[in-house]
């Protein structure tokens, strides 16, 4: 549960690797500039309307973890294929994909990540043009991240009418001290 917190301190895309208590590793990911605004440009956030205590989910999360090891294991072999997509020139709607593939893989992890509401919520995103998306945190509510072309944004909008669309733009500097 800290990868918040260190991503909010560095900024910027990273692969951050977590070696118990006290070890964390911090690797930037440089991605050509063009392709950076081309990912932001198919992404989407949404806040969901619904709240909830993600210490629960977390803990849930981990008393069931060594019963899904297979799943995390896939969940984490899609890291460096994402970095892949993203320094690559192949089409970027393979990451969209691949946002859709460790969804579906994440939301199995636990009976708390999900519910019908929100799969209500991401079944509509998809039926108006998005390829990929995910809740993001421990899940059960919060923000929804989608991936879409840009033709298909305001499709996806009118679709998701009801939900606080939060616009947003990468920081690359991370936490600062300013008077």
């Amino acid at each position: 549960g800290s990868q918040d917190q260190v991503e909010a301190a560095f900024g910027g895309l990273n692969l951050i690797t977590f070696g118990g208590r006290e070890h964390i590793h911090v690797r930037p990911v440089t991605i050509d500039i063009e392709r950076i605004e081309l990912l932001h440009d198919h992404l989407m956030l949404f806040f969901t309307g619904f709240s909830r205590n993600a210490s629960d989910i977390a803990k849930e999360q981990i008393k069931i973890t060594p019963y899904k090891k297979k799943e995390l294991k896939m969940m984490h072999s899609m890291v460096n294929r994402a970095v892949e997509i993203l320094n690559s020139r192949w089409p970027i709607e393979k990451f969209g994909k691949l946002l859709h593939e460790s969804w579906m893989i994440k939301r199995t992890l636990s009976c708390k990540i999900t519910n019908n509401a929100i799969d209500d919520i991401y079944a509509a995103a998809r039926s108006a043009g998005a390829v990929g998306g995910k809740l993001l945190g421990a899940g059960g509510g919060g923000f929804m991240l989608l991936f879409a072309k840009p033709e298909n944004h305001v499709k996806i909008r009118k679709k998701l009418k009801n939900l606080l669309y939060v616009p947003f733009k990468f920081e690359s500097l991370g936490s600062q001290i300013i008077f």
